[in-house]
């Protein structure tokens, strides 16, 4: 499809009077880049000499922070450690205008954090070339362990609240421990009673039962596999594994991200639809699904129909696809996007 100008433009300046909440697994990701100048003789592995470092919200905490950064109004419900990884997450999610009253910490787990040393393989520069650095490894802390009662309760409770205040949920799985089938049922049913976009990033690993929601977001592989189909490259195949499962959870939409071939959407009572990936340079592929669920929920709740939601998410991950890491984009940049390929003045 193409998109006029003025309606573009129209549902663009809806994003910042939306509301969005985030459910899920929160999560800190820290980067440590250096130099390799030597192998350890401990051991034979490289020593990396730390030049710089940055930490950036993770999980569903990415989600959030795509949201805010196209101008939603965004809240975060979920659970973090009482260490120094869950205060820095939270002054972090602050500093980026994303509400954190529903985020609770306690120390009966810790805060997922996963740190990436990457060697820089030339000097430092302020601007690094993809091909300057280099994952060596990455060491996680977490827990996968169910909630604790008492942070369940608390975190219930809040949902309650919260879920009457926005227009839009997000529930992000990503099987750590947070969502269980009482949480999702709880969340479907709050937002049915009333009237709330319900956007599900499920986790093959915990098949729990979606019926309900607005939209299930599944990349390709976790489409076959969470149909117990083979995995395939094949339209036919994706096509079937698609109408499987918005049969099975009785979802408005289901929504796949292909990759390099773009987004397929099944829509309730539409012809399926297929929109090629917008990407022009392919330089990280790292949050691209966070990026598209969080334009795809935000486009319905600023008013648009399936095939424009799935436009604007596309076009969103297309601009995130040519940044390096877990990157999020703006309303201009992904404005710009639509004028480069679709010729919007």
């Amino acid at each position: 499809m193409r998109f006029s100008a003025t309606r573009l433009d129209s549902l663009l300046a809806a994003f910042s009077r939306s509301k969005i909440l985030v459910i899920g697994d929160l999560m800190l990701d820290e980067f440590l880049w250096g130099k390799v100048t030597r192998i350890s003789p401990e051991a034979p592995v490289p020593v990396v000499e730390v030049q710089r470092r940055a930490a950036y919200p993770g999980g569903a905490a990415n989600v959030a922070r795509n949201l805010a950064s196209l101008g939603a109004q965004t809240s975060l419900a979920g659970v973090i450690g009482d260490d120094d990884a869950g205060r820095q997450l939270v002054d972090i999610l602050g500093a980026e205008k994303i509400g954190t009253d529903s985020v609770r910490a306690t120390a009966s787990r810790p805060t997922t954090h996963k740190t990436r040393v990457c060697a820089i393989t030339r000097q430092l520069h302020d601007h690094l070339d993809i091909e300057d650095q280099q994952q060596i490894v990455r060491v996680d802390n977490e827990s996968r362990e169910p909630l604790d009662t008492a942070s369940k309760a608390w975190l219930f409770d809040r949902l309650r609240a919260d879920i009457a205040t926005h227009d839009a949920i997000i529930l992000e799985d990503y099987a750590k421990g947070l969502i269980d089938q009482e949480l999702v049922t709880l969340v479907i049913s709050e937002a049915k009673k009333r009237g709330k976009i319900v956007a599900i990033d499920p986790n093959p690993n915990n098949p729990f039962d979606w019926s309900g929601a607005t939209v299930l977001k599944p990349n390709r592989k976790e489409a076959f596999q969470s149909v117990g189909m083979p995995f395939s490259t094949g339209e036919d195949a994706i096509l079937k594994a698609g109408t499987v499962l918005q049969k099975r959870h009785a979802v408005r939409d289901v929504l796949i991200t292909l990759g390099e071939a773009g987004m397929l959407l099944l829509e309730e009572g539409h012809k399926p639809y297929h929109t090629p990936t917008r990407a022009q340079d392919v330089f990280d592929v790292s949050g691209a699904g966070d990026t598209a669920i969080a334009a795809f929920t935000l486009a319905l709740a600023a008013g648009a129909n399936g095939i424009e939601a799935a436009e604007i998410a596309n076009h969103a991950a297309g601009v995130v696809v040519a940044k390096l890491g877990t990157a999020t984009l703006n309303v201009q940049e992904l404005r710009e996007m639509f004028v480069k390929t679709e010729g919007l003045s």
